[in-house]
């Protein structure tokens, strides 16, 4: 539990991180944040002598406590300091992230960095706790995954702050919209259009798509869905579309497929998946309920990843970059370092985005109804 006097300190710190208090800007008086913290003078006092202490405040006498222009600070430590990247992403250990990560991480240390790995595990909560501490630690750049890329963001303050202090960042697999970062991604709506168009192309008009949207990656992924029912001009059943939010992974899809399979009318041949994660799952659920891929149900899975080809029926999936997309970020970031310090810190946010056009793999999942309706 922090103590009276962490806590004033811990709140004033925070307000600078999130640049709610700017440079040279004024804090609230020792009167003020007696009362806002209900805390005594001495409390409030210690806590501000500290931040003062160790640079992030400064008392001008007469006049009040300000906020120290730390950007300035960081930059007289550059010369002869270790080189430091931060990459956050959305998790660390499992699925396509580790093959991301190590894309980035080889060419970053080629040059010499020194790379911290954090994960939000897709809550935002987490996205501000680690963004507080790149803020108080010195890094050169930052490689971002978003956390939950398709709602508002409330950790906006901190990238404005990083944008402020001259800190380059790029965003991967997705962005956060209104802050139009350089960002390193996939064109998921046309992966989504893809892996539709795919399962059409074969045959199949009764098709269930099942998209995780709390994440732009799955908004999009859904968008190509529809695009390509409309575009073949085959009607969308409303039914037939899965949604679900990083809470709802691990029981919404299987319980709401479930649901539709077992309908007495239930008439679907084709699964669209948002991930291979989530295909893999659907796998286990239809052994269970003797439906054979493809036979039965055809099913295209997202990403490529490795466990696409680790069952008894090899995945169909769109292509991710993974290692390439790591490394393409690891080149950018390493630019925009070199351009900031070329330009003496004037803006480094001039560089060109890079989308990834989708591609389709085709293994055993899918079955081609065309051929079963010439042949009968």
């Amino acid at each position: 539990m922090l103590t009276k006097y962490n806590m004033v300190k811990k709140a004033i710190k925070s307000k600078i991180i999130n640049g709610t208090y700017i440079p040279n800007q004024k804090i609230s008086s020792e009167s003020e944040l007696m009362k806002e913290f209900s805390v005594s003078r001495h409390t409030v006092r210690q806590a501000i002598g500290d931040l003062v202490t160790t640079g992030w405040l400064y008392r001008e006498q007469g006049s009040g406590t300000f906020c120290a222009d730390r950007s300035a600070m960081s930059n007289n430590q550059e010369q002869g300091s270790q080189k430091n990247i931060a990459i956050i992403t959305t998790y660390i250990s499992d699925y396509i992230f580790p093959s991301i990560i190590r894309g980035a991480e080889a060419r970053l240390s080629d040059e010499g960095y020194q790379v911290s790995i954090f994960s939000t595990n897709n809550n935002q909560e987490n996205e501000q706790r680690i963004l507080e501490k790149i803020l108080t630690q010195k890094f050169d750049g930052i490689i971002v995954e978003p956390t939950k890329s398709a709602y508002s963001n409330p950790n906006i303050n901190y990238y404005l702050n990083l944008e402020r202090l001259s800190i380059p960042y790029i965003m991967i697999n997705a962005y956060y919209d209104e802050l139009e970062p350089i960002n390193i991604v996939m064109d998921d709506e046309k992966g989504g259009f893809l892996q539709t168009e795919h399962l059409i192309k074969r045959g199949h008009q009764n098709i269930i798509g099942c998209f995780k949207t709390d994440d732009t990656q799955g908004t999009k992924r859904m968008k190509g869905f529809l695009k390509a029912h409309r575009q073949n001009k085959i009607p969308i059943n409303p039914s037939n579309i899965i949604t679900y939010t990083t809470e709802e992974k691990d029981t919404k899809p299987v319980d709401e497929l479930k649901k539709i399979l077992a309908s007495k009318n239930n008439c679907n041949t084709g699964l669209v998946c948002y991930n291979d994660e989530l295909a893999m799952k659907f796998l286990d659920v239809l052994r269970t309920m003797n439906i054979q891929v493809p036979d039965d149900l055809s099913i295209v899975g997202y990403d490529d990843s490795p466990l696409a080809e680790i069952s008894e029926v090899k995945l169909t999936s769109i292509a991710h970059p993974k290692s390439e997309l790591g490394e393409a970020a690891a080149n950018m970031i390493i630019d925009l370092i070199k351009l900031k310090k070329d330009n003496k810190n004037k803006d480094v946010y001039n560089a060109n985005s890079i989308v990834y056009p989708p591609e389709i793999i085709i293994r055993t999942s899918t079955k081609d109804l065309n051929k079963s309706k010439m042949t009968s």
